[in-house]
């Protein structure tokens, strides 16, 4: 994996904490995000890791600690806000409009790219539709990157898994985020489905230059995509660096075997 081509920070976690209750799910971690990086956060099952980037997009507001992106530092933030300063985001269990196509759920992710009002957009008429056909290419031109042209207009609930996957980072793409969050996108997938998913990411990140925060439970997928890996065990960080460096620390290597509870 070739290194990103600048060290500057995009995003900065300082010393988050998050509880549910009395449940600790997040204990002062702090690590960084540079720009057009493939940044890897991993950790058994319970380690916090989709818990951080809920955080990270405002969907959970931490307890302590602050986020800085792209210079501004914040101590909670709503997940609307996060999107229109460009973070997007993917998750665990596909969340996509099952009854409308491919492409018009690419087409949703355009939603904060519009600026023409409701009543232009309900006429279709004039700047509206020069507008609305602008997006489109723009989706046409995800479509295309994505190679999903052949289900661009089948309902997704009819498509498979890992279909349906690729279609949910189309719309995350469709944001054109300058941060994009993949929580497990891999999961459920076959061999090839996962060699597909991969080689998109790092398309994703060589094509558009856009940095990546993936959480994988696939180890072979972390230590190939992944810049640099950020391990949480039980909302606590326990290791950062490198793939091989991480893969060689004797806490990661306890915490995956149990070892150490």
């Amino acid at each position: 994996m070739r290194a990103p081509d600048t060290n500057e920070v995009l995003l900065q976690v300082e010393g988050v904490s998050l509880a549910f209750g009395g449940v600790k799910a997040l204990t002062d971690v702090s690590f960084d995000i540079r720009k057009r990086e493939i940044r890897a956060i991993i950790g058994p099952n319970g380690a916090g890791k989709t818990s951080m980037l809920n955080v990270i997009n405002g969907f959970y507001h931490p307890d302590h600690g602050a986020i800085t992106f792209k210079g501004r530092t914040r101590a909670r933030m709503q997940p609307f806000e996060a999107s229109r300063g460009g973070i997007a985001r993917t998750f665990q269990n596909v969340a996509l409009f099952k009854g409308m196509s491919a492409l018009d759920n690419i087409l949703a992710g355009r939603t904060l790219k519009m600026r023409r009002g409701l009543l232009w957009q309900m006429l279709r008429y004039g700047p509206a539709l020069a507008e609305e056909i602008e997006h489109r290419h723009r989706v046409e031109e995800i479509i295309d990157f994505l190679e999903i042209e052949a289900i661009r207009k089948v309902p997704v609930a009819r498509l498979p898994y890992g279909l349906q996957k690729r279609v949910e980072l189309g719309r995350a793409l469709a944001m054109e985020p300058d941060l994009l969050l993949l929580d497990e996108p891999m999961a459920g997938m076959n061999l090839e489905e996962k060699e597909d998913m991969s080689r998109f990411i790092i398309d994703v990140n060589n094509h558009y230059g856009t940095t990546i925060a993936l959480i994988e439970h696939d180890m072979a997928v972390v230590m190939d995509l992944s810049h640099r890996v950020a391990v949480l065990d039980h909302g606590l960080k326990i290791a950062d660096g490198t793939p091989d460096a991480v893969k060689k620390n004797q806490a990661v290597i306890d915490a995956y075997l149990g070892v150490a509870h």
